[in-house]
């Protein structure tokens, strides 16, 4: 079963730090796995948090489709609607460098009438001004003026992108500080923990602000 909307509504209430940290409490993967590297930019950080069930795309735009092996957009958009809702598409970008923007004001449009929340690719984006008003997310590698020859060479199954593996409808917990996945295993007791970590940061901070400073008490928390 999908992690419920509920779930996620109440993830989207913490940062994406604050939700790392609360990773970290239940063990449940290396701290030095689990998230984006930071060449991945949130293009649009006063929206806050992005919280949904990714769905798994990759693309290339260097090149046309001169095979027509692409699939088509009906296969496609079916494929989008049977992730849960709300969906996070999370695409890998398979030029060797970005040449070519898959996103912009027409597949934000689409995406939204989806059900999607916004966007994570390791390619470009375009449009910012018309994508922000539309309260679209986009988290990119990089702005690029054109699509190029950009069409979709698959769906479905797992990517890597910025180094962070995803499969289809992976919890994906994104804002201006980068992005994270959330094992669905621990997705329902983050709020414990997030309030175990805040209790214990709360000390420390505490201690440190303290007029005057005493370092005894500082070196005890610890």
């Amino acid at each position: 079963m999908p992690v419920s909307r509920e779930v996620l509504e109440r993830l989207a209430r913490h940062s994406t730090p604050t939700v790392c940290n609360a990773i970290e409490e239940f063990k449940v993967r290396p701290r030095n796995q689990g998230f984006m590297a930071p060449r991945i930019r949130c293009m649009f950080p006063s929206l806050g948090p992005m919280v949904g069930h990714a769905v798994t795309v990759t693309s290339i735009a260097g090149q046309p489709d001169a095979r027509g092996r692409a699939p088509s957009r009906q296969e496609y958009f079916d494929y989008v609607l049977s992730i849960p809702e709300p969906r996070v598409v999370v695409v890998q970008d398979l030029d060797p460098s970005p040449i070519g923007a898959m996103w912009g004001e027409v597949q934000a449009n689409i995406h939204r009438a989806l059900g999607c929340l916004g966007t994570v690719t390791d390619g470009g984006v375009r449009d910012l001004d018309e994508v922000a008003d539309l309260g679209f997310h986009f988290f990119a590698a990089t702005v690029l003026p054109s699509h190029a020859f950009v069409h979709v060479v698959d769906f479905g199954g797992p990517i890597t992108v910025a180094g962070l593996e995803v499969r289809p409808g992976d919890i994906i917990h994104a804002d201006k500080h980068g992005v994270t996945s959330v094992p669905e295993s621990v997705a329902a007791d983050i709020d414990s923990a997030v309030a175990a970590v805040a209790e214990r940061e709360a000390r420390i901070i505490a201690a440190c602000q303290a007029k005057p400073f005493d370092l005894a008490r500082l070196k005890a928390l610890f």
